[in-house]
């Protein structure tokens, strides 16, 4: 069984559209592309370094995808690991013979979350998940997501797409460990664990 590790940037109201730059997902009017820029520090940098050095495979959107393979393939001296290892692409759209899926090495089209499934189910590499909105809810409807590494910033935009959306999955997560950075990110990373326990609470 391979674990599958959801890794996001996030706002205090769990907006995670664009993080990376204004141009990178304007799609629904959005405005604050880049909303991380100012909150970089050294500590942030070692956890990054950290979360890219373990030999993984990565299952995409299509979007991020899209994004990524215009990015990374010049880029193999800061993630080596990300040319090495398997991207899947959850798409309904494209083909396996799409140009987008065939100029980058070692990338793998899947279209439902039968093949999620079976991905999961099968021999090899734990699996990351990275940017892809549309594909971590259908992630957390499934109950597919093993582990949350989740950034939070210190910043609300009030619209955006978000992380967590109705229709998901109830379940419970256990903090592992946390890191609050200089300019005050948290840090956190979360383990599945469980079904969600309800009490009357005694005061």
């Amino acid at each position: 069984m391979r674990k599958i590790t959801v890794l996001s940037m996030i706002t205090l109201d769990g907006v995670m559209q664009a993080p990376g730059g204004p141009k990178e997902d304007t799609s629904g009017g959005f405005k604050y592309g880049g909303w991380t820029a100012p909150y970089g520090d050294k500590e942030f940098g070692k956890v990054v370094q950290k979360e890219l050095k373990p030999p993984s495979d990565y299952l995409l959107g299509r979007k991020t995808f899209k994004i990524w393979a215009a990015y990374w393939p010049k880029h193999a001296d800061f993630w080596p690991g990300i040319n090495k290892g398997t991207k899947y692409v959850f798409s309904k759209r494209l083909k396996k013979s799409d140009p987008l899926i065939t100029g980058w090495k070692n990338s793998v089209l899947i279209k439902n979350v039968d093949d999620i499934k079976k991905l999961k189910r099968s021999k090899g590499a734990d699996i990351q998940v990275w940017g892809s909105s549309e594909l971590i809810q259908l992630l957390l409807k499934h109950d597919l997501a093993d582990e949350l590494r989740l950034k939070i910033y210190p910043v609300t935009l009030g619209k955006g797409k978000k992380l967590f959306d109705s229709g998901i999955m109830p379940a419970a997560f256990k903090l592992v460990d946390t890191v609050v950075t200089s300019t005050g990110v948290i840090i956190a990373h979360y383990k599945r664990a469980g079904k969600v326990k309800t009490a009357n609470i005694e005061i």
